[in-house]
């Protein structure tokens, strides 16, 4: 009887073993059940990366101030005091400063009225199981784009004409894109052949991840004078960057002021523009 029962239990030790081994082997030597062919890297609830930048910076501090300075020169019969409140702008009023902030600044002399405009969005997913903080940004940056009637993506162009080309650049010159819709060159610079070539709207290179420039020139009134405005939009991660500077002469009568030239114009603004940049790199 005591042979027999031996003879029972031994096999059942065996099993034992057996699936004891079995175990072992399909788990990562922690017991978590692991396989061990797993392939490094494999994440089944992988999500997309969140974006560069968690803070917007203070729109007002973040400017260039000898650039805001050059886009705005004061009245020389501004005080100190006044110059100072000039240049240090009005900030937007925001309910989340991390995700949207801007800055106003307003200048007059008695031959014009010049306006800068800085804002900061940062964009974030709301479902990045499936988009990134930076794609949603240049979903963002797409419909911008789109609403001012430039294609994407677009044409590579300077910002300002090179010495070779004519006074009047054929499309391809200018960036191979005509101006958008409502876009219009001045009569006074087709009618002489000396004023400098309007540039027109475009998409630009070397500004942040992607950006493009609106250039927009008023019609004059009976009651109004042309008015140039280029708005600068750029990408940087997520966020999106839009810089706007007006130029708007005195009314008939009271000044002479004149609309300045697209190429000055939107120098200074993406001189702006690049400054900011750096700024979101530091």
């Amino acid at each position: 009887m005591q042979r027999k029962t031996v003879r029972g239990v031994l096999p059942g030790l065996a099993i034992l073993t057996f699936l004891t081994a079995g175990l072992t082997a399909c788990t990562d030597g922690g017991g978590v059940g692991i396989t061990s062919d797993a392939k490094a890297g494999d994440s089944a609830g992988a999500v997309a990366q969140p974006g560069k930048y968690r803070v917007l910076p203070m729109p007002c501090k973040a400017v260039d101030a000898k650039k805001v300075r050059a886009m705005l020169p004061a009245a020389d019969t501004l005080t100190p005091e006044q110059r100072d409140a000039l240049y240090a702008g009005v900030a937007d009023a925001s309910y989340d400063a991390d995700r949207r902030v801007g800055c106003r600044w307003t200048a007059q002399t008695p031959t014009e009225t010049r306006l800068l405009s800085v804002g900061f969005e940062r964009v974030v997913s709301y479902d990045r199981a499936t988009t990134s903080d930076d794609d949603k940004a240049r979903q963002v940056y797409i419909r911008q784009l789109t609403d001012a009637h430039l294609p994407f993506p677009g044409p590579v162009s300077s910002p300002t004409p090179s010495p070779s080309q004519s006074a009047s650049p054929s499309p391809a010159a200018s960036g191979g894109t005509s101006p958008s819709p409502g876009t219009s060159s001045s009569p006074s610079a087709s009618a002489s052949p000396s004023a400098p070539p309007e540039l027109g709207s475009r998409v630009l290179e070397g500004l942040g991840n992607e950006a493009f420039l609106d250039d927009k020139l008023s019609a004059a009134g009976a009651n109004a004078v042309q008015s140039r405005t280029v708005r600068i939009v750029f990408r940087t991660s997520n966020v999106i960057v839009t810089v706007e500077y007006s130029v708007q002469p005195a009314l008939p009568g009271t000044g002479p002021g004149t609309v300045p030239p697209s190429g000055e114009t939107q120098d200074k603004a993406r001189q702006l523009a690049q400054a900011l940049v750096d700024r979101f790199n530091e």
